[in-house]
Order: C-alpha cells, then structure tokens, then sequence
C-alpha cells in the first residue's frame, strides 16, 4: 500500500505537478468549432482556447459542438370531416413519438452544468428549447380546432426537436508556441449528446393544402397518405383506420438511473478487490491558497473529507499520496491515497449523480469513482483543479471553516473556492 517504487517515473509527473522549473513541455490542444458546429452566441460562454485564471481551475463548463433541429409529430389523428360536420372539432390523437429532456443519460436536469448546457442550446440554435426536465408524453392529447371545409384532416401536435453533442471544457496550463505557459479553456474529459424540445404546436392539416416545407404541418400532411384509395372512397365522418407511418412509434423510455450513476463518463468498475498502488514517494498537502486549512481524511468511514488545520495531531489525515499516475494532454489522472488512514478518495457510488455529494475515503480498488483529474496553473504556480473521473464534478466547498465538507460541484464552484494548492509535505 506505501509502495514507493518505481518512483521515477510518477516523479516526473510530480515535478510538473509542482511546476518546478524542469517542468516538462505540454501541447495546447486545438479545439477549433466548424460551422456546422458552432459555439454558443452567448460571449460570455468560455469556447476552447479562451483564455482563463487560476481562479477557474476549480471549475468547468459545457460548450456545444454539434446541433441538429428536426420537426417531430408527437400526437396525431386521421380524421374524415363531412358535409354538416363542420365546425369546431375535439379530437383525442395517438402518441407517435415521445421526446423528453436529457443532458447524456441525465434526465433530472437538476446539476447547473446540465442546465448551462441547454441554456448554450438555446443560444446555438436561436429557439426557446425546454431548459428543465419534461417530456411530450406529459401534454394533453386532445387537439381542438375549427374547420369550414370537409375533407380528409390530420388532427396533430408536434415541436421541434433539438439533439447534438456537447463537450467539457476545463481551465488548464497549455504551452504557447513561443514556449510561454497561459491557462486557456481546453477540451476536458466528460461530454455526450443532448435532447430537448421547443414548445408544442397544434392544429389540423388536410392534403389539399399548401403547407410550408419542412414545417411540423409538413410533417403532419405526410402522415395522412393522401394518395391512399381508403381515403378517396366515400367515407363516414370521424377517426381515419391508421396507415403503416400513421402508426405510433414504441414511446421513448428514459435509461432509469443506475445507483445515481452520472451519465457523461464510463461505468464505474467493481470493488471486488483491493488495489495494489504504485504510490509515489512524495507526500502532499491540497491546501486553500494562502490559508492553514487542507483536506483532512476522516477516521471514521461514514465521514467525509473536511478541511482542517494541518498541526502535529494531524497524524498524516492531511497527508496525500498520488498514486498510479498517468497523464494526457497536460492532464494528470491519479488516486489519491491518504497517508493517514489509508484509504483513497471517492465519491459513493449511490451518490454519484448527487450535487453537493461528499468526498469520502474507502479500501483502494481499481474504480474510477477513485479516479481524479488534476488541472495545473503554469510553471511556478502549485494551484490545481481537481475533478473526479467517474462523475465528472469537481472538487470544492461551500465556504471556508474549520470542518467544512469538501463536495462535488458538477460546474465547480464558480467563486474560486475549487482552487486549491498542491503543496509537497
């Protein structure tokens, strides 16, 4: 478990975790957005590249790569209007396609990251898009509307449906290419697609009109097979038997949630076995910037990790090891095990998709809710961000004081206090 071999390898990482002058050369990474998949209009969304402050390490953000708008029927009806039986008409339509609100496989739209990504939606696309967990399934089916002429009609609802792909961007060290080092808003880890809806458009359509094209009252002509003989024959006033594409589509069911699980990263692995570390020999401290208060492992294992005043009665609970290191793009991934009580950071698996969870320490094991990002400020600076794996969420805490919880932000905490030190014992 204290394993410190081999160290040179993990100690080359640690060298640039501590930005020491031998720090070594980290590729910017060129996130450039094409037009087909444009950046939100919004300028005071971060895009890749952006410049940012250590003050940002702590946090992160959604940027909106691709977005595609396509007209969806979601309740229609055929309906057969004679001569008399004009007039105002109440007509109950079939589901054909249920739409609902996800960010990834999150349907709760309850995290401020999820919410800032649509938000970045409705600005890309110019349309008031759904910013809150709802589905079409939820509106009345009951379509009302006055007709003056017979003929064959498609009583009908329908939005517009929104999809794409997001991306994460974290605040991160990037060395320029005249060999400067600046924090700019590069492409992190965490991303996925996207569904949302605008509102709901009724109305009745009949073959014979003149409808825009690619319009929802488009998409509503189309399902009434206006070529069909059924519907030139005679035919008494009422519903329409459905035709093959009238016919409803299997409604789309919500991925129920697995033990709270986020839905941006991988499936967390097992904790069938206890990890076998390969620990680095230098001990650390994850301290607030410029004040005596650092992580603390607790002892008892339903407690969290606090910050604490690091003193002699510590007993090494304010002590952290990186261990099995590995890093990409300038990013560092590492467990963290305590020296203390010999655990490593996690966040509990039934708590993943929960804001404000805790951080705890539990047995090492290969997981990657025990897995965490560490984002460096420049050459220099032993400022980091730090954001766990699984989840996606970053690391902070709701104020300073002696015993605060740190918890799991999935934004970060925009006001700073997701900037720690990363500070050698």
């Amino acid at each position: 478990m204290r394993s410190t071999g081999p160290v040179s390898r993990i100690g080359r990482s640690l060298v640039a975790v501590t930005a020491t002058a031998a720090a070594g050369a980290v590729t910017a990474l060129s996130l450039g957005v094409s037009p087909a998949a444009a950046a939100p209009t919004d300028m005071t969304a971060p895009r890749p590249g952006d410049s940012c402050t250590a003050a940002d390490l702590g946090t992160r953000h959604p940027y909106i790569k691709t977005t595609e708008v396509s007209p969806t029927i979601t309740h229609f009806k055929g309906w057969y209007v004679t001569e008399g039986t004009t007039g105002q008409q109440t007509v109950s339509t079939d589901t054909t396609t249920v739409i609902a609100v996800s960010v990834g496989l999150n349907d709760t739209i309850e995290t401020s990251f999820a919410v800032e990504a649509l938000s970045n939606v409705k600005a890309t696309v110019g349309l008031d898009v759904k910013l809150e967990y709802t589905s079409t399934s939820k509106e009345s089916n009951s379509v009302t509307w006055n007709l003056t002429q017979p003929g064959y009609y498609g009583f009908y609802k329908g939005t517009k449906k929104v999809t794409g792909t997001y991306g994460s961007l974290n605040c991160n060290r990037a060395q320029q290419d005249d060999g400067r080092w600046a924090l700019e808003w590069t492409e992190g880890p965490g991303g996925g697609s996207f569904t949302t809806f605008t509102t709901l458009e009724e109305g009745a359509v009949r073959c014979q009109d003149s409808v825009p094209a690619d319009s929802i009252m488009a998409r509503a002509q189309a399902l009434l097979d206006c070529g069909s003989a059924a519907v030139k024959a005679d035919h008494p006033a009422g519903a329409v038997a459905q035709t093959v594409q009238q016919k409803p589509d299997r409604p789309a069911q919500h991925p129920a949630p697995t033990s709270g699980t986020s839905t941006e990263l991988p499936r967390a692995t097992g904790h069938s076995a206890r990890a076998a570390l390969d620990c680095s020999a230098e001990a650390y401290k994850i301290a607030v910037p410029g004040k005596p208060l650092s992580w603390g492992a607790p002892l008892l294992a339903d407690d969290g990790v606090r910050l604490r005043p690091s003193t002699i009665f510590s007993a090494h609970l304010d002590n952290w090891r990186l261990c099995n290191v590995t890093e990409r793009n300038g990013v560092i991934e590492a467990s963290l095990w305590n020296w203390g009580n010999g655990g490593c950071a996690t966040i509990a698996e039934q708590n993943a998709a929960t804001e404000r969870a805790l951080l705890m320490t539990v047995p090492c094991a290969e997981d990657d809710l025990q897995r965490f990002y560490i984002y460096r400020d420049v050459p220099g600076s032993s400022k980091i961000g730090v954001q766990n794996k699984y989840t996606g969420s970053m690391m902070g805490y709701d104020r300073y004081a002696d015993g605060e919880f740190i918890r799991q932000y999935s934004s970060g905490r925009q006001d700073g206090t997701g900037t720690f030190d990363l500070t050698g014992v």
